[in-house]
């Protein structure tokens, strides 16, 4: 019978995952001469959340239960809607709010 992962490993596996984490962070931000970035630096990492965002829904949108091969309609849906309304908007704080509400309002009405 599995009685789940061991406390011992458990814990250092989160405390491994955690300082690889922040040594990589670290590398990146904290070994900065007087704290400041480039300016292509800050320019290139304002794309980071329109990359972000679709790399996380797409795997979920196509392939949301890869054994049935089913695609949820509803889901695709919602995304072309809340990607419309991003394009016109032009904000991700409003794509990602309309997205949510507009998917939490058609379940809520049954579709």
């Amino acid at each position: 019978m599995d009685e789940g992962i061991e406390p011992l490993t458990f814990w250092l596996s989160i405390i491994g995952l955690g300082t690889a984490t922040f040594l990589i962070r670290f590398s990146f931000l904290g070994l900065l001469k007087e704290g400041v970035l480039p300016a292509i630096l800050v320019r290139l990492l304002r794309y980071v959340p329109v990359t972000v965002l679709p790399a996380l829904i797409a795997p979920m949108l196509l392939a949301p239960q890869p054994a049935s091969g089913e695609i949820n309609l509803l889901w695709v849906t919602v995304a072309l809607l809340a990607l419309l309304i991003g394009i016109g908007s032009k904000s991700l704080l409003a794509t990602i709010i309309s997205g949510m509400g507009l998917l939490w309002l058609l379940q809520w009405l049954g579709f």
